[in-house]
């Protein structure tokens, strides 16, 4: 006959601090990832996830954020190069500025966008 531990006892109640293999900082762990689940439910089940039409709306924008600025930029690199006589010295550098500001624009539009859906 085996001997019986007081694990294999039914009336043993065992937690997770119990075992030896899992020590307090697991359990802490373990019930905040819980906690945090629960409240990510929580507000998931308050705030509807955006619907397509908003989405493609969202994609929209940031596409326009970003070609207008580009599009302004060789539009006007264009007429002083026609005006100047100047081949692509303007159009080549405004280009890749109304580039850049059109992404540096689009950057902040969503860091705007993902501070007011936090709040």
């Amino acid at each position: 006959m085996t001997p019986r531990h007081d694990a294999d006892r039914p009336d043993a109640a065992r937690t997770d601090t119990d075992r030896p293999d899992v020590d307090r900082a697991d359990a802490d762990r373990i019930a905040q990832a819980a906690r945090q689940a629960v409240l990510r439910e929580h507000q998931a089940s308050e705030e509807p996830e955006p619907s397509l039409g908003s989405r493609l709306g969202q994609i929209g924008i940031l596409g326009w954020t970003i070609v207008l600025p580009t599009l302004l930029g060789l539009a006007l690199g264009h007429w002083l190069d026609r005006h100047f006589a100047t081949g692509v010295f303007f159009s080549a550098p405004l280009l890749i500025v109304g580039a850049g500001v059109g992404l540096w624009s689009a950057w902040k539009w969503m860091h705007r966008q993902t501070r007011r859906d936090q709040k």
